[in-house]
């Protein structure tokens, strides 16, 4: 099977998109992943090769045959919500991770050369929460550091 953008489809195709079709949040987005890696939890998966080192324009095109991320790119539904590849590029723009993300996520220096699905969707998970306390922490810490260094 082959798996083309819907862009270069629409180039060779007449393609229409059902009426009810609606983009798919973020936390729909990586929820979905979360789902099919846990679908198939003892699918050994391979890992994204020492991704820390990588220059930010290899790193932006590294990939894996079996990996993570190419569970959630030969799913039908990510991909025609604008998944275009399984390479680290396209995965952290899609669903909006940092780099960071997926190297604590997927790395080999994190997880070793292989990991089982559930394994990956628990990382995948763990890595989101993290973000999420972060975020809230950080939010909750900005008026007060605000007012510390107001200087009127």
């Amino acid at each position: 099977m082959e798996h083309m953008p819907l862009v270069e489809l629409q180039a060779i195709a007449d393609v229409t998109l059902p009426e009810t079709q609606t983009s798919m949040t973020r936390e729909q987005r990586v929820e979905r992943w979360i789902g099919l890696l846990r679908s198939d939890p003892e699918r050994r998966l391979r890992s994204l090769q020492e991704i820390e080192h990588l220059s930010d324009a290899c790193r932006r095109e590294c990939r894996a045959d079996n990996s993570p991320l190419t569970v959630a790119y030969d799913d039908p539904v990510l991909h025609s919500a604008g998944l275009r590849s399984d390479r680290v590029g396209d995965c952290t723009a899609f669903f909006e991770l940092s780099d960071e993300q997926v190297h604590h996520a997927f790395c080999s220096c994190h997880v070793g050369l292989m990991m089982t699905g559930s394994e990956a969707a628990r990382r995948l998970r763990r890595v989101m929460r993290r973000d999420a306390f972060r975020k809230k922490v950080i939010s909750a810490l900005a008026p007060v550091v605000g007012r510390l260094f107001r200087t009127d």
